[in-house]
């Protein structure tokens, strides 16, 4: 290839076709000379990069012990919701120690998951302070003056006008209670 380019004028002009042919083999030759050169550098890096990834492996290998799983078990923190639960479970232990057998299993009964999660349910939706509230207040009132009537007229009463009564006042009481979260956003 380098005795194509390097003819002497002696040998004679060469036509204007001729070189433009030489010219672009020479093109040719020298793209895929640049395509080659840059796959085998390619081809070297990777093996490069591959061989300082190995030798720095190795090197941690021998630097860093293997923990065992149970030291891996213990720098990671636990969940919070587990952590809570086993606070609790300890506060619990704790204070049912200082407990009579008697407290120690009211405290295991009252403290039970079921339990709980129903006094949750119930004092958030049917037994709502204002509603009991108003429902105990309401009885009173309301059996005191149904009392109060029935005898100076000579009825019997049947039980049933204080249960009616609470009743009655419970329902105002959620009604209250509805109606102040409609206005303020705020529960209770």
């Amino acid at each position: 290839m380098s005795e194509k380019l390097s003819q002497s004028p002696e040998q004679g002009e060469r036509s204007p076709e001729e070189l433009e042919r030489t010219g672009a083999e020479r093109r040719a030759e020298l793209e895929t000379h640049h395509e080659r050169a840059a796959e085998q550098s390619k081809e070297q890096d990777v093996e490069k990069l591959s061989q300082e990834a190995k030798e720095e492996a190795t090197v941690e290998k021998e630097t860093k012990p293997e923990r065992s799983p149970a030291e891996k078990r213990k720098d990671a923190p636990l969940p919070r919701k587990r952590q809570e639960k086993i606070n609790f479970n300890r506060t619990m232990h704790e204070a049912r120690s200082h407990m009579s057998a008697p407290s120690r299993t009211f405290s295991k009964v009252i403290h039970a998951p079921v339990v709980e999660k129903t006094s949750e349910v119930v004092g958030s939706t049917v037994a709502r302070p204002n509603a009991v509230l108003a429902g105990s207040v309401a009885a009173f009132i309301f059996t005191l003056g149904l009392y109060l009537i029935a005898r100076h007229y000579g009825y019997p009463l049947s039980g049933f006008e204080t249960i009616g009564a609470f009743i009655l006042g419970w329902v105002v009481g959620i009604l209250f209670d509805y109606l102040r979260l409609m206005i303020t956003g705020r529960p209770s």
